[in-house]
């Protein structure tokens, strides 16, 4: 989970002047409208002038998304059965190159563009070998498309194509070919090799994350079987080296996804076969814990947002594992047939399927929309299903015993929602008596500061703005939601109150219209305590208010952790570090630094509440950090680890990263 820092924020609303309704603005731009004002962009133009568009953006994700288009290329390779091995390499000077063992990219002259195959591919928008559906079944990426892409938004590009025993090479700036394709010498192994130096005119950014791309990699390897992936970082002076090979595939993806978990039954789930020219391959495991893990990809992309194919899959296994429950008697009536949400608790499953022209929703390619996918998932699963519980009969029972106490915990908490939510529709819909709202109504200008004890919020309710900024003390530490169900959280008080402070109730009723601050701010004191219950709050919004931190509302508030006066020369600092430098630039051409009066807040308790005010509510002056989810699969490892039954690998962690601690509160 990734915390982003907030500027100094805009002025607060009581400072803010609205503009006038009758003085609208003039968005008509230039009068002049002609022949002359149609931009023709020619080339990779278009890409250079709308970067955006064809990467998603020019940050540290647009940056790796060139690693991606290159790989791609060499992963479809492998797809087609042609290529055994793809290298990955960062150079110290900012240089990516990217290698696979596969047919190489045609050298000969393509018959329409009168230039090399190779050159058409490098510098055409919309040039491929993919588009016919012959050359490749399936593929991620698209020769021309992406590898063009990538040409246009480096300062260099250099590709090296061996053929039959002949080594063919061209070099480009800024797109452009330096010269046409030539031979280069002799070479043994078909292949392409593509370099790049990504241009830094376009990236915000030419840092590239290694931590990322052997994420993605791993992710390539498993869901291509029998492929080696290697990656090469040599940019310290110690090379850093990791390579990747999976028999197993899905069942090697499921289990190391699984791996800080215990699995209710014995044997993998796992189906691969073909229907209607669909490829389709399932693995699934259940585990004790009570969240599902389901990753889906098309043509080895990842879609975030599920699809058809997810879909069919979810349909496949619902039906499945009814009808075995009703074979075994473990169902009674219709009425306590097991829903989908049932079947999915404790589920890791990744879900693959690999088709000619898969149709995405959106440009990032999140979405699967091919309705094809879902028949052929669903046809393919019902009959694999159908044989795993036939041959499988112990593990079935397992499975269904643990869908079943999915759904005795899912009506507990339903009933105990419904109370939540009822009593509060009969008090009509008092909020908590611990809360101290703000008078205004509107979300957008409101604020939520969620502090920890009740001396913490006498301060911050005497210091607020009462317009905007309201006040929500919790006593003491909150329930760890990652071990407990809905049912044992809505029992908590505090968990409750600040269930009804949102205002947009929980679980399947959660409607983020209806969150009534768009500001919800943690702010605990700077200590290790601290530390801990903003880690609560956070696993409490990540599992069950995820779309408060999708949307940008959820932040950290920074306190500072020392106050230094030396005569009227007052300063709050954060750190340490910024305290020792504090006190040395105070005390400049003074003999002593002793006559700096040092206090080290323990708790925003020992503030007052103008101090309070001034350091870290008022929107002038305070800091605020956003908080983010880079790696949505990553912070959900790391919250199991973290705040899971497992002590094992907390154990590990702890141990793994003990060297990093900077800031101990040993008091």
């Amino acid at each position: 989970m990734a915390k982003k820092a907030e500027n100094i924020e805009e002025e607060k609303p009581r400072k803010a002047a609205a503009k006038k309704l009758d003085e609208p603005t003039d968005n008509r731009g230039n009068a002049s409208y002609s022949a002359k004002d149609i931009q023709v962009l020619e080339g990779l133009e278009p890409v250079r002038k709308r970067p955006g568009m064809y990467i998603g953006s020019t940050g540290e994700q647009g940056l790796h998304h060139l690693i991606w288009e290159v790989f791609d290329n060499s992963l479809d390779e492998a797809m087609a059965g042609y290529a055994k091995s793809i290298k990955v390499e960062l150079l110290k000077d900012g240089t990516v190159t990217v290698a696979d063992d596969g047919r190489g990219i045609p050298v000969d002259i393509h018959p329409k563009t009168k230039k090399s195959a190779l050159e058409t591919a490098a510098t055409t928008l919309h040039a491929g070998g993919k588009f016919d559906g012959d050359s490749y079944k399936v593929s991620g990426g698209l020769h021309g498309v992406g590898l063009s892409v990538v040409n246009a938004l480096s300062t260099w590009m250099k590709i090296e194509v061996c053929k039959e025993g002949t080594m063919y090479v061209q070099e480009y700036k800024i797109g452009k070919p330096q010269y046409d394709v030539k031979k280069a010498g002799k070479c043994t192994a078909n292949g392409t090799k593509v370099l790049f130096k990504p241009d830094g005119s376009i990236f915000s950014t030419l840092e590239f994350d290694r931590k990322e791309i052997v994420s993605h990699l791993r992710q390539q390897a498993f869901l291509t079987k029998g492929i080696r992936i290697e990656i090469v970082d040599d940019r310290e002076d110690l090379p850093f080296y990791y390579s990747f090979y999976f028999e197993g595939g899905l069942i090697s993806f499921v289990r190391y996804v699984n791996r800080n978990h215990t699995p209710v039954h014995k044997e993998t789930f796992y189906a691969h076969k073909s229907y209607e020219s669909i490829d389709v391959e399932a693995a699934f495991i259940y585990n004790d814990d009570p969240d599902a893990r389901e990753l889906s990809f098309a043509n080895n992309i990842y879609t975030s947002d599920g699809g058809m194919h997810v879909t069919g899959f979810r349909t496949a296994l619902t039906r499945a594992l009814n009808e075995f429950a009703r074979n075994i008697n473990a169902l009674k009536g219709t009425e306590d047939n097991l829903t989908g949400d049932d079947v999915r608790e404790g589920i890791t499953a990744i879900i693959s399927v690999k088709l000619r022209d898969p149709q995405f929703e959106g440009q990032t390619k999140a979405r699967l929309g091919t309705p094809a996918a879902r028949g052929a998932v669903e046809s393919v699963l019902s009959e694999a299903l159908k044989e795993y519980f036939e041959k499988y009969s112990g593990d079935g029972k397992a499975i269904i015993e643990k869908c079943i106490l999915a759904q005795k915990a899912r009506k507990a908490a339903k009933a105990a929602k419904d109370t939540v939510l009822r009593k509060g529709m009969l008090e009509g819909m008092t909020l908590p008596g611990k809360l101290a709202d703000c008078s205004s109504r509107k979300a957008a200008d409101s604020e939520l500061y969620i502090v920890e004890g009740d001396s913490a919020g006498g301060s911050a309710k005497q210091g607020r703005d009462r317009r905007f900024q309201a006040i929500l003390p919790l006593k003491g530490k909150i329930l760890n939601v990652e071990r407990a169900r809905l049912d044992k959280m809505l029992v908590n008080n505090e968990i409750k109150s600040l269930v009804i402070a949102l205002g947009t109730a929980i679980s399947d009723s959660f409607d983020i219209e209806k969150l009534r601050y768009h500001k919800v701010v943690i702010m605990t004191d700077a200590d290790t305590d601290g530390a801990h219950i903003r880690t609560l709050l956070l696993t409490l919004f990540y599992r069950f208010f995820r779309p408060v931190i999708d949307g940008g509302f959820l932040y950290i508030a920074q306190p500072p952790l020392f106050r230094l006066q030396l005569g009227k020369d007052v300063r709050y600092v954060y750190t340490p570090e910024q305290k020792d430098k504090a006190v040395s630039e105070m005390t400049a051409g003074k003999k002593s630094e002793s006559n700096v009066n040092v206090q080290r807040y323990k708790g925003l308790g020992e503030m007052n509440p103008d101090q309070l005010w001034e350091t870290t509510m008022n929107p002038e002056f305070r800091t605020l950090l956003q908080v983010e989810i880079d790696d949505a699969q990553e912070a959900d490892r790391l919250f199991e680890i973290l705040m899971g039954d497992e002590v094992a690998p907390r154990k590990q962690f702890i141990q793994s990263n003990a060297t990093l601690v900077r800031n101990l509160d040993i008091t």
